[in-house]
């Protein structure tokens, strides 16, 4: 262990860190929980902190729990660490670094014990949304505040490439900004792909095995991995639409023996490995919401861009974008987040609720003029606004800016790139 802990920091010394846009703030009464999605960039993300905090060796200690060194120890030995680290160094630190601790055998009571000492900053990571939800607000007794890690956003991918983030641009940089979304949305966020520049079809299958395997068959211990895949594969053909497992179901069954409960279960599965992410329709009663109709959206465009045999419309890559922003909020503890829909068909894709007040309305459309935005949407987010009681109405559109009063409402048309830039993820203490 004491080896191990040494060279850990000069593991981390020679690597190449990027700065990201998500604030975390460290303390001593939560434990900072990072989540999101395999290969997102968690881990850099704590190398980041203790870079941008300017930690001494002797003032952190780092385990990662899936390192082969670590797992060959007994636990008694892993948990140990923090008085190893004090060995080392005559003090102890004061943060404490743990990536994937999932892999640690009761790491819940671990880290409750290390969290009401009050003594250190601590930041967890894990690719389990189950793992930072239900099970650590109940075991932590709402001791953590989620900082959601996912891959680049657009801000941050800008950034990458050169490009100065600002309040006022010129023309000829609004065409940069839109030439670089275009780009954006077909590539996706991926650190491998975006900053290694690996070719995103070999990634996207790669990374597609890596989630069956790594996420689904060895920590959920599923048996049947031609419906993991089948299910994966669905969730991407099928983002930003209305997802039915039972659906799902039928199909599979035509080519092998499976259960109905055994697709919901791994159904359930693909949300808390971060993979895709069912939308709810919204009702004023829960019960309602929670047995309506889902829509499914996913982790990353680039996963539509290059896992199905077609070139997927703009309109929705737009959406899937605009709801991983707010979903980053959501996870976060900002707001709810869900869809709206009538009898009539008439839907608003999403629904942002602060408490007991819905916040705000937002439709997304491929609109570069007024004239391209269809009456359906405007009339669909009037009708809502009214059944709601929400007047703040949003319409992101590819290339058209105004505001407008429909009816007694006024409405606002902001172009995506501009919306992207004006929303950073924030954290809050759950």
């Amino acid at each position: 262990m004491k080896k191990y802990l040494v060279d850990k920091k000069e593991e981390i010394k020679e690597l190449d860190v990027k700065d990201r846009e998500i604030e975390a703030t460290p303390s001593k009464e939560f434990a900072n929980a990072v989540i999101g999605p395999r290969r997102a960039g968690k881990s850099f993300f704590l190398f980041n902190m203790i870079r941008k905090l300017n930690l001494k060796d002797e003032e952190y200690l780092f385990v990662n729990f899936e390192d082969d060194e670590i797992k060959s120890l007994e636990r008694e030995q892993v948990t140990r660490c923090v008085h190893v680290h004090t060995e080392i160094y005559g003090k102890e630190p004061r943060y404490l670094f743990f990536d994937e601790i999932q892999n640690l055998e009761r790491w819940q009571s671990f880290l409750y014990s290390l969290i009401e000492k009050k003594r250190y900053n601590i930041f967890v990571t894990g690719s389990s949304s189950k793992l930072f939800s239900r099970e650590l607000a109940t075991q932590l007794r709402g001791r953590s505040i989620n900082v959601p890690v996912f891959p680049f956003s657009f801000r941050e991918f800008l950034t990458l490439n050169g490009f100065e983030i600002k309040r006022i641009y010129s023309s000829y940089e609004e065409s940069k900004i839109k030439h670089h979304l275009t780009e954006y949305m077909k590539l996706g966020g991926f650190p491998q792909v975006v900053l290694r520049k690996i070719n995103p079809r070999m990634f996207f299958r790669e990374y597609l095995d890596v989630v069956v395997y790594k996420d689904l068959v060895e920590r959920h211990k599923i048996e049947n991995v031609d419906v993991a895949r089948f299910l994966l594969y669905s969730a991407v053909q099928s983002f930003t639409k209305e997802f039915s497992v039972n659906k799902v179901y039928k199909q599979l069954r035509q080519k092998t023996e499976v259960s109905n409960k055994t697709v919901y279960t791994y159904s359930a599965y693909l949300e808390e490995i971060f993979f895709a992410f069912f939308l709810r329709k919204f009702h004023f009663y829960l019960k309602k919401s929670l047995l309506s109709m889902p829509k499914i959206y996913i982790n990353d465009n680039g996963l539509a861009s290059n896992l199905v045999g077609f070139s997927p419309d703009t309109g929705k890559l737009m959406e899937n974008l605009v709801f991983l922003e707010l979903k980053k909020g959501e996870l976060a503890g900002d707001h709810e987040l869900y869809y709206w829909k009538d009898y009539r068909g008439n839907e608003v894709d999403f629904v942002i609720k602060e408490g007991m007040k819905v916040n705000q309305l937002i439709q997304v459309t491929y609109a570069s003029g007024r004239d391209e935005v269809e009456k359906r949407e405007t009339r669909a987010l009037i009708r809502a606004s009214d059944l709601l009681k929400c007047r703040n109405l949003l319409i992101v559109t590819w290339d058209f800016e105004d505001e407008e009063k429909i009816g007694n409402k006024n409405v606002r048309f902001m172009p995506l790139w501009r919306w992207l830039l004006s929303n950073k993820t924030k954290t809050t203490s759950q």
